[in-house]
Formats: C-alpha cells, sequence, structure tokens
C-alpha cells in the first residue's frame, strides 16, 4: 500500500508518532502555525531518539503532543517508506533551521536562539546572517548545563517572551530539548518552538559536519561516532536493537502503545 506524506500523516514507530513529510511540507506546516499564531513545538527525530522514549516510555507523550515529529535520519526515513509512505524524505535539523530561516527573510519572522555556548552563538549569528541577509534575530540564551533553578527559568522565559520572536530553536540536546518544549509550550508566546539538537554546532562550526553523500547513505552515524566516539557510543549501540524492532512492528509480531504502556 502506498501512502501520501501530508503534514498530518502520523506513522507510530515504535510508540512515536512520526510525521510523514518530507522537508518542502515541513517547512509550509511551520509557516502556517506562525501565520495563524498557533502555539506548537516540532520535534527532529533520529532513531536514537525513538529508542530513548522506547526504553523511556514516559517520553513518548513529550515527542506525541509535539504538533510535528520529523523524520530526522535515513533509517527513520526507510521504516517510514517500508509502511507505504513513499514520498516521505528526511528532515534533518540542520538543514530544517537553514529553510525556515530563508523563508523568514521574505516573510519577516523573528528568531530566537536557545541553547550552547556564547562563542557558539555568537558564531551561529554570523553564520546565518551572512546566509540570509535581512535575517532577524530576536535574541539567545544560553542556558547553563544542569537544571535550572525556578527564578532563572521564570527569567528565560520572560526574556523570550519580551524578544517577541516567532520562532525559538531550541538546542540542548535531545531529550532535555524536547522535555523543554513539552513543559514550556504554553508559558512561551513564540508560536513555534523547533528543538534541532547539534544544529547550532554544524551551523557554527564548533562540530564538522558529514559531507552530503554520507549523510544521504545511512552512514552520518559512523561519521559522528568516529569524531566523538566517547559521548555517542551509548546512542548508536543502539542501532542494531531498532532494526530488528522495526521488521517486527512492520510483521505485526509486536505492537508499540503511544501512551506509557506498551501492548
Amino acid at each position: 500500500m502506498v501512502v501520501n506524506s501530508l503534514a498530518n500523516s502520523r506513522h507510530n514507530l515504535l510508540g512515536i508518532r512520526i510525521s510523514a513529510v518530507n522537508l518542502p511540507q515541513a517547512v509550509e506546516t511551520i509557516g502556517r502555525w506562525i501565520d495563524r499564531k498557533e502555539k506548537e513545538y516540532v520535534c527532529v527525530v533520529p532513531a536514537h531518539s525513538i529508542m530513548d522514549a522506547y526504553r523511556q516510555v514516559e517520553l513518548r507523550p513529550v515527542f506525541n503532543n509535539a504538533g510535528m515529529c520529523t523524520p530526522d535520519g535515513m533509517g527513520v526515513v526507510w521504516s517510514l517508506k517500508l509502511a507505504g509512505f513513499r514520498n516521505v524524505s528526511r528532515v534533518y535539523g540542520p538543514d530544517l533551521m537553514q529553510a525556515v530561516s530563508a523563508d523568514s527573510v521574505v516573510k519577516g519572522w523573528s528568531h530566537f536562539y536557545y541553547g550552547g555556548t556564547p562563542g557558539a552563538l555568537s558564531r551561529l549569528i554570523e553564520t546565518m546572517q551572512a546566509r540570509f541577509p535581512g535575517l532577524r534575530i530576536a535574541g539567545t540564551n544560553c542556558p547553563p548545563f544542569r537544571a535550572l533553578t525556578p527564578e532563572e527559568d521564570a527569567q528565560a522565559i520572560a526574556q523570550i517572551n519580551a524578544s517577541g520572536a516567532d520562532i525559538v530553536w531550541v538546542g540542548i540536546g535531545s531529550p532535555r530539548q524536547e522535555q523543554w518544549m513539552a513543559e514550556h509550550r504554553s508559558a512561551l508566546r513564540a508560536p513555534v518552538l523547533i528543538g534541532v539538537g547539534a544544529a547550532f554546532d554544524f551551523h557554527s562550526g564548533v562540530k564538522p559536519q558529514a559531507p552530503r553523500w554520507i549523510q544521504r547513505s545511512g552512514l552520518e552515524w559512523i561519521y559522528r561516532f568516529a569524531h566523538e566516539p566517547g559521548r555517542l557510543w551509548r546512542r548508536y549501540i543502539q542501532y542494531p536493537w531498532f532494526v530488528v524492532l522495526v521488521i517486527a512492528q512492520l510483521l505485526g509480531i509486536v505492537r508499540f502503545s503511544e501512551n506509557t504502556v506498551n501492548c
């Protein structure tokens, strides 16, 4: 069966409702939310995030309550294609950031960057404004690498709201960024929050980005592991089990609840 990819089409992949979209559809959906002043958040979901939610079922509502969970990773894309979504393609965090930024120059949307370090954010702003002249940056915030105190959290919310940003880009790592967006969605006035993981580091040049041919081949994880083995080995050791579970789900051997209990 072939299923058309639409922005509102979601497929249960190991309990996470992945949006069967491609990059233009994702950008169009985000633009519609901004124009209508809707309040949504976007999770950019690779295989390791799905495995995190498989093992920590309390994360499932965090992802499933998002307005959109894009397929970030060729393993996720191939899984959707096997399920019948032929028009789906990878919606990679750094690419989504660039595509939305390009649209925003024309439409006047403003951006807030939440995450990273002061040095990295300065380089990020320089890079993005050089690529997209006229890009409006409403503000930045570099939270500490620990839980915020209630006072710090309130200050961050006030700063973001005072900026008047249309889009808040969140780059504090998964699943922390997804949890942050879910928890702060109602308190923030910006129409859209988008978690983009390492996109800040890639666009600022802090970390090297894999060549396009490696990204398309599905081997980006090897490239990244080679550069950060100590940090990423726990993430990528899950990938063989991801493949096994996806095959079992496609064959109907096992079902996965979208709630906090497997069925």
